[in-house]
This record gives C-alpha cells, sequence and structure tokens, in this order.
C-alpha cells in the first residue's frame, strides 16, 4: 500500500497545481531554479565602462548553473542589443551542449531587448518569453562605418598606405568607398545572415507563424507581435513562469561565480598589456611625464570610443 501511495505521489510531483503537494508529502525539497544573466553588448571591445558580453565572460556561470545537481532547470535573463555573431553562437552553442549533457530545461527570458544577436541567445531556450512590451527580433546583420576622404583633403591631410596583397586595405575609411570591396562585404553579411536564418529555423521550427521574407528582414517588434509571429513561447517574467511550471514554492538562485565588472574586464585588461617589471623599465628609460600622460589620454579615448559605440547599439532600440 506504502509503495502504492509513493508512486502516485512520484507521477504527480511534476504536475503544476498538485506537484508541489505530492513533492512536499514525499519530502522532496523546495524545487529550484538556477538562474544566469546575459546582459550588455555581445562581443567587441571590453572596457571598464563598457563591459562586453563574450563566452569567455559568463562560461563560469554558465558551468555552475548546470552542474546544480539539486536544479531543475536553468532560466537565462537576456538583456542584449546584439553584436558580434561569433560570439553569440558560442555563447548559445554552450547552453544547449550543458542542456544536454546535463539533462536540464532551458527556459529564456527577454527583458527589454532580445534583439540581433540578443535573439540569437535566446533561441537557446527549450522556451522563450518576454515582456509584451519588450524589443524581440531585428534577424539580420549591418556593418557601420564612417568616410573621412573629403575631410582629409579639406584639411590637407595625405594618406598613405602600403599592402602587401591588393584587398589587404579594403574599406580603408580615408580612401574612395570601392564598389568592389561593397559586394564583398554585402556577400559576407549574406553568409552570416544566412546562418543566423538557419538557426532561427532549426530551433523555432514550425513555430514560426509568418513569412521569412517578414521575420528575417532585419526588423524588431514588441514581444506580444514577437509571440503571434512564433518568434518567442509565451509572455512573462521568470519568477511567474518558473513558479507556474515548478510551484509556488520555486526558488530562484542567481549564479554569477565570473567576479562582476572588474574581473569580467580581466583578460581584457590583461592581453597584450606590459608587465609591472616591463611598465617600471619603460618609465626608468624614458621618464617623459607628457609621454605618459598623452597615452592615458589615449586610452581613455579609446575608451570613451568604445562606450559610444556600446550605446549607439542600445540606442537603436530606444534605450
Amino acid at each position: 500500500m506504502a509503495m502504492a501511495i509513493k508512486d502516485n505521489l512520484r507521477a504527480l510531483r511534476d504536475q503544476p497545481l498538485i506537484g508541489p503537494i505530492a513533492r512536499k508529502l514525499m519530502g522532496e525539497p523546495e524545487p529550484l531554479v538556477t538562474v544566469v544573466r546575459l546582459t550588455g553588448v555581445i562581443g567587441g571591445q571590453s572596457t571598464p565602462l563598457s563591459p562586453s558580453l563574450t563566452l569567455a565572460s559568463c562560461a563560469a556561470d554558465l558551468e555552475a548553473a548546470f552542474t546544480n545537481s539539486q536544479a531543475k532547470a536553468v532560466a537565462i535573463a537576456i538583456n542584449s542589443p546584439g553584436g558580434s555573431p561569433v560570439q553569440s553562437a558560442l555563447i548559445t552553442k554552450r547552453v544547449r551542449a550543458l542542456a544536454k549533457e546535463h539533462e536540464k530545461p532551458v527556459f529564456t527570458f527577454i527583458e527589454d531587448v532580445g534583439a540581433s544577436g540578443g535573439y540569437m541567445l535566446a533561441l537557446a531556450g527549450d522556451e522563450i518569453y518576454a515582456d509584451e512590451n519588450s524589443v524581440v527580433g531585428s534577424i539580420g546583420v549591418v556593418s557601420a562605418g564612417f568616410g573621412f576622404k573629403k575631410l582629409i583633403d579639406k584639411v590637407g591631410v595625405e594618406r598613405r598606405i602600403y599592402t602587401a596583397g591588393t584587398s589587404k586595405a579594403m574599406l580603408d575609411p580615408f580612401q574612395e568607398e570601392n564598389p568592389k570591396d561593397v559586394a564583398h562585404l554585402k556577400k559576407l553579411q549574406e553568409e552570416v545572415h544566412e546562418s543566423f536564418k538557419q538557426m532561427v529555423r532549426d530551433h523555432r521550427g514550425d513555430k514560426l507563424s509568418a513569412p521569412e521574407d517578414e521575420l528575417f528582414n532585419g526588423a524588431f517588434w514588441t514581444g506580444a507581435t514577437a509571440k503571434t509571429l512564433g518568434l518567442i513561447d509565451g509572455l512573462g517574467d521568470m519568477r511567474a513562469v518558473m513558479q507556474e511550471k515548478f510551484g509556488d514554492k520555486t526558488r530562484l538562485k542567481l549564479v554569477h561565480v565570473s567576479g562582476g565588472l572588474f574581473r569580467r574586464n580581466k583578460n581584457a585588461a590583461e592581453v597584450g598589456a606590459p608587465s609591472a617589471a616591463a611598465t617600471s623599465a619603460a618609465a626608468t628609460a624614458s621618464p617623459s611625464a607628457a609621454a605618459m600622460m598623452a597615452g592615458e589620454a589615449a586610452n581613455l579615448v579609446e575608451t570613451g570610443l568604445a562606450a559610444l559605440e556600446a550605446r549607439a547599439h542600445w540606442n537603436r532600440f530606444g534605450l
């Protein structure tokens, strides 16, 4: 009799309404869902003012979330306007590999924006959710820059560039735009775009409910519209959805072992940076304070430009 009751309770443990009661009667702990946050522009230059999101910056968090033996599932909060298609794909593939290895379901939640590479991250989920006002989509590829040829002509600057390889200076912003170079860039964009489209097809399948020329033209929508298009599975916040699936007593545990802002940029700061001994030797050999200040000023300018570029990614979506 006791065995039969236990079997019945076990059969009911995962039901949305009766499940929590069944688990309590079986003496099971409250359901746990580990949470990872993926926030920011993906890839690119990482600076203290504008930390970038890469596989290296989130791999430890993902590993810890999936290896938690008590976790029923992994929830991933996404807030990203996109960025590097390579880093976006690497993170997405890592999530799917870990989900398969540890046999855990994955739920992704788009917050303010999950667009372009940010939407690619959302594809890592078995189910995708968003707020009704989230920005979702932008399944396309964009490259942007400036042309300074007329500017340097106006100020009397002569551009000198020497290459080995006829295409080595392709798309140089200080030269006239070459239609052949633009055509080459467009071809690359089309290849990346096709890869992105195929990833959406593979992950969303017959859930997509609109023609591809509408879904894959780079447009973006609210979460409410994205649901009607089949780009996401539902509307709702992480806590409410996880409690609906695993019970009202479900605990959400944020995983963050990567060390925060400064550790996230530690590798970016160390790669190519001089050692303390080298810095000391350089200071001894060239004690010019002006030269040191010039170097620091250049670093500040570079950091500022990177922050402006990241800001531009968010501004595209009104954020």
